[in-house]
């Protein structure tokens, strides 16, 4: 059986790292997926269009070097290179622009399409929900991306659980516990997808 294992983190290279550590176990690409704040243009598509490759249909695809140059440090990127290849800019309603890449960043986009035809509910919030989060904990990771924080998410089999959890916890995630109540404590209820993007 499978399971979705998110963490949300407040260093952006801790994220990236955890990422291409779960890749080294072996975690196969399109079974990881981020989604990060790009409140701050840390990742500008148009910037790094000389590290874009055609496919030969005329989509461009980033190979990475955008992120090297834009975000990245030291050995980040080496085998976890493969899940940064998807990388892709989308707007979340009230969070507004994110960078993503991976299965729930395709769930993303089809989740906001349904939101805005009158269908699916808070995007980031659905397609969490919809892989098994529980919904309250879907809100506060929907509100971490929101204040700027990354999702890393990962489907694993239920044999490699325990092991991916101890990777992931090893980059310093937020305790999504202690998040949601110090959220609560300033007035916060739920991540609001009608809410005007942060400044």
């Amino acid at each position: 059986m499978t399971r979705t294992i998110t963490r949300l983190y407040d260093n952006r290279n801790d994220a990236l790292e955890a990422a291409h550590e779960i890749e080294r176990m072996g975690i196969p690409t399109q079974d990881i997926s981020i989604v990060a704040s790009n409140k701050d243009s840390w990742y500008d598509k148009d910037k790094y269009r000389t590290d874009l490759k055609h496919d030969g249909h005329d989509k461009a695809h980033d190979t990475g070097g955008g992120i090297a140059k834009g975000a990245a440090t030291g050995g980040v990127l080496g085998a976890g290179a493969g899940l940064l290849t998807g990388l892709g800019l989308i707007a979340i309603p009230g969070i507004g622009p994110v960078v993503a890449a991976g299965w729930l960043g395709a769930t993303v986009i089809g989740a906001v399409t349904g939101a805005a035809a009158g269908g699916a509910v808070g995007g980031l919030v659905g397609a969490l929900t919809e892989a098994g989060v529980p919904e309250e904990e879907a809100h506060i990771y929907s509100e971490g991306v929101r204040r700027g924080g990354t999702l890393l998410s990962i489907r694993a089999d239920d044999s490699r659980a325990s092991e991916v959890e101890a990777a992931l916890d090893r980059y310093r995630p937020t305790d999504i516990r202690a998040r949601g109540q110090e959220y609560r404590s300033s007035g916060w209820t739920r991540f609001d997808p009608s809410a005007p993007p942060p400044p």
